[in-house]
C-alpha cells in the first residue's frame, strides 16, 4: 500500500519536494490574510459604519491585487540586489508582517463611534465618518495586502519556471490550492471566535506571523542565480504585450470575467443580515465560512476529472446555471439549518465557477506573455468581485436583502447572453493545439 502511494506522489526529487513545501506554505499564509476580515467587519459595524462604508474599506485594501502584472514585470526585468525573486520576496513578506504587526497594536480600535470628523460629498450623497485611526488602519491593511499580492505573483512565477521543466505545474497548483483552502477552513473557525470576542488586535497579531513564516521559507528555500537588467528581453516582452492587447479575444475574455464576477454580491452586507435580522452569533457565522470552504474542496475534486471530459463551454454554461440556482436559494436563508445547507452547497458551486473562470483565463493567455496576462485577468477577476460587494452593500442598504438576491440572480443569469461572444470553443481548440505542439 505504501509503495502504491509512493508511486502516486509526483514529487520524486528533493528539489521538487522543497518547492512544493515552499509553495504550499506561502499559499497557506495568503489564505490566513483574511483571518481578521470578520473581526474588522463587526468592529467597524459596532463603531457606527454601514455596509457600504465597510465595503469601501475592503475595496481600498484590494487595490494591490488589481495591479499584479506590474509586480511580475518588475521582478522579471528589474533585479533587486542581484536577484529577481528572492530579494523581492524577503522585502514584501517583511512589509506584510510589519503592517499587520502595527495593526496588532490596536490601531483600528476606539472606545466609541468613529465621529472625529466627517468627509462629506453632499451632492453625491456620500458621508464617511472618519478618524485618524481608521485612515491609518486602511493604509496599513492595504500595505499588508501589497506585500501578500506581490509574494503571490513571485510564487506563481517560480511555480511556472520550476514546474514546466519538470512537468509539475499541475501538481504544484494542487498543493497551493489545497493549502489555501485549508487556511480558509481555519479562518472560518478561528475568525468567528475572534470576531465574537472583538479580538481584532489578536487577529492581526496572528495574521502577522504567517508572512514571517513565508519570509523564513524564502530565505532558506529560494535558490536562484544572480541576474542583471535585460533590456532586450524587456523590449521583446513589451512588443508581445502590445500585440496581445490589440486582439479581440483577450478583451472579450476580460469583459466576460468582469461581468460574471461583478454580479452584485452580499459581501459585508451579508454579515449585517446574519447578525441583525437572523441573530446569528459571530462564531456560528465563522463556522458557516469553514463549511463553505470545506465544500470548495469537494467542488475542486469534482471539477478536476470533469474538466478533462467535457468541453469548457458546456462546463461554463452549467456553472452559470448552478450559480443562478444557488443564488436564488438565499431567498429561503432564514435559520441555522437553511444557512448550513445553503452556505455549504454554495461553497462547492463557488469553487466550480471559480475554477471554470481560471481555466478560461489560462487557455486564453497569449503565448510568450502567459504569466503577465494571467495576472492581468486575475486582476480583472479581483476587481469585479470586490466592486460587486460594494454595489451589493449599497443595494442592501437601499432595497433590502430580498431584492439584492433577486438582482444578483438576474445579473448572473445575464452572463449566459455573453457566452456566445467569447468564442470559448475556439479558445479551447487553440490551447489544445499549442499544448500538442
Amino acid at each position: 500500500m505504501l509503495g502504491f502511494v509512493g508511486r502516486l506522489n509526483p514529487f520524486k526529487t528533493p528539489e521538487a519536494r522543497r518547492l512544493a513545501v515552499l509553495f504550499g506554505v506561502v499559499y497557506f499564509a495568503q489564505g490566513m490574510w483574511s483571518l481578521p476580515a470578520q473581526s474588522i467587519t463587526i468592529v467597524l459595524k459596532d463603531r457606527g459604519l454601514g455596509p457600504g462604508q465597510i465595503a469601501d474599506f475592503f475595496l481600498l485594501s484590494t487595490i494591490p491585487w488589481l495591479i499584479k502584472p506590474a509586480y511580475g514585470l518588475l521582478s522579471d526585468f528589474v533585479p533587486l540586489f542581484g536577484r529577481r525573486r528572492k530579494s523581492y520576496f524577503l522585502v514584501t513578506c517583511g512589509l506584510a508582517a510589519g503592517s499587520a504587526g502595527v495593526l496588532a497594536s490596536g490601531l483600528l480600535i476606539s472606545d466609541g463611534p468613529i465621529r472625529t470628523y466627517a468627509w462629506t460629498l453632499r451632492g453625491l450623497g456620500f458621508e464617511y465618518p472618519l478618524s485618524f485611526t481608521l485612515v491609518a488602519g486602511v493604509g496599513l491593511f492595504t500595505a499588508m495586502a501589497l506585500g501578500l499580492a506581490f509574494t503571490d505573483v513571485l510564487t506563481d512565477a517560480m511555480m511556472v519556471e520550476s514546474g514546466r521543466p519538470r512537468g509539475l505545474t499541475g501538481a504544484f497548483q494542487s498543493v497551493q490550492w489545497a493549502c489555501i483552502t485549508i487556511a480558509l477552513v481555519l479562518v472560518g473557525v478561528a475568525g468567528g471566535w475572534l470576531a465574537e470576542r472583538r479580538a481584532l488586535p489578536l487577529a492581526f497579531g496572528l495574521a502577522a506571523g504567517f508572512p514571517l513564516v513565508s519570509l523564513g521559507m524564502a530565505a532558506v528555500f529560494v535558490r536562484e542565480p544572480r541576474a542583471r537588467v535585460d533590456r532586450a528581453a524587456f523590449r521583446a516582452t513589451w512588443t508581445a504585450i502590445r500585440a496581445a492587447l490589440a486582439t479581440r479575444e483577450v478583451w472579450a475574455v476580460a469583459g466576460f470575467i468582469f461581468f460574471w464576477t461583478f454580479s452584485p454580491s452580499f459581501g459585508p452586507a451579508f454579515l449585517f443580515y446574519q447578525t441583525d435580522t437572523l441573530g446569528f452569533g459571530q462564531q456560528f457565522i465563522g463556522l458557516l465560512g469553514s463549511l463553505g470552504a470545506a465544500a470548495g474542496v469537494a467542488g475542486a475534486a469534482v471539477y478536476a476529472p470533469v474538466s478533462r471530459r467535457l468541453p469548457l463551454r458546456r462546463l461554463i454554461n452549467w456553472c452559470i446555471g448552478a450559480a443562478v440556482v444557488g443564488t436564488l436559494a438565499y431567498l429561503v436563508y432564514r435559520d441555522p439549518v437553511s444557512a448550513i445547507v445553503i452556505d455549504t452547497v454554495f461553497g462547492a458551486i463557488g469553487m466550480l465557477t471559480q475554477l471554470a473562470l481560471l481555466d478560461l483565463a489560462a487557455k486564453a493567455c497569449p503565448r510568450r506573455v502567459e504569466a503577465t496576462f494571467f495576472a492581468l485577468l486575475m486582476s480583472v477577476y479581483n476587481g469585479g468581485a470586490q466592486l460587486s460587494q460594494n454595489v451589493g452593500a449599497r443595494l442592501y442598504e437601499s432595497v433590502g436583502f430580498t431584492w439584492l438576491v433577486l438582482i444578483s440572480t438576474a445579473m448572473t443569469a445575464l452572463v449566459w447572453v455573453l457566452v456566445p461572444l467569447v468564442k470559448i470553443d475556439r479558445i479551447e481548440a487553440r490551447a489544445r493545439s499549442e499544448a500538442g505542439a
